[in-house]
């Protein structure tokens, strides 16, 4: 057998993957929106903390940035623990971090690309729901973002193929994805280039359905 008894291993890890990539990206969406409101504040220094968060991010290596916010947020949590009356040693959840944090990269990936979205809509569209009385927010809600969508497809549809390689690099704080068990199965069988060039193949099934189905949700957008 090509993977010597390791496909269910190596398929339970890939579907750990997905979970991971999906979850991430939802939150990333969430942060990516918040970003965006922030830098399209009209207070410059509410507008100033956004693109300190996506200039920072986005100019830092994701890997050391995983290192950082795991390690980091795992020492301030063992350190604040006490003060709140918890003496325990406190271990991150490998799935909760990973979630957390390229979750907290790409929403500075998707601030951008929702704000070039946004800089596309024609400024009328928002002094119109402003003439009808509607307040900031609910323009921002229900004009701005359904509008944003439609032309952020493209960009988010890259940021969603990036997400899903950066996955790999979560296996390096101790989540059993598919990396993991790939290298895992690698090294007690010593066929490394097997295993990984199976991760591979997994990876581009998952990318490539993206690839297809882009093309679809942009063609339909484009007719409304």
């Amino acid at each position: 057998m090509m993977l010597k008894g390791y496909g269910a291993v190596i398929l339970e890890g890939a579907w750990l993957t997905l979970q991971l990539a999906l979850s991430s990206m939802a939150l990333a969406i969430v942060l990516g929106l918040i970003g965006v409101a922030l830098r399209l504040s009209p207070l410059r220094w509410i507008a100033w903390l956004g693109d300190l968060y996506s200039t920072v991010i986005r100019g830092i290596p994701d890997l050391v940035l995983i290192l950082l916010i795991f390690y980091g947020g795992q020492d301030l949590l063992n350190r604040v623990a006490p003060l709140l009356g918890f003496d325990d040693y406190i271990d991150l959840d490998p799935l909760l971090a990973g979630i957390c944090t390229l979750g907290f990269i790409f929403g500075a990936y998707l601030s951008e690309t929702f704000r070039g979205a946004f800089m596309a809509i024609p400024k009328g569209q928002a002094e119109a729901g402003m003439a009808y009385g509607l307040s900031s927010g609910k323009v921002f809600f229900r004009i701005l973002v359904p509008q944003m969508i439609r032309l952020a497809i493209p960009g988010f549809t890259n940021n969603w193929l990036v997400l899903t390689k950066a996955t790999a690099l979560i296996s390096v704080v101790g989540l059993q994805d598919m990396m993991f068990k790939a290298k895992q199965a690698a090294d007690a069988t010593r066929e490394p280039f097997t295993f990984f060039l199976a991760v591979a193949a997994m990876y581009l099934v998952i990318t490539s359905s993206v690839f297809r189905c882009s093309p679809c949700v942009t063609s339909k957008n484009a007719t409304r």
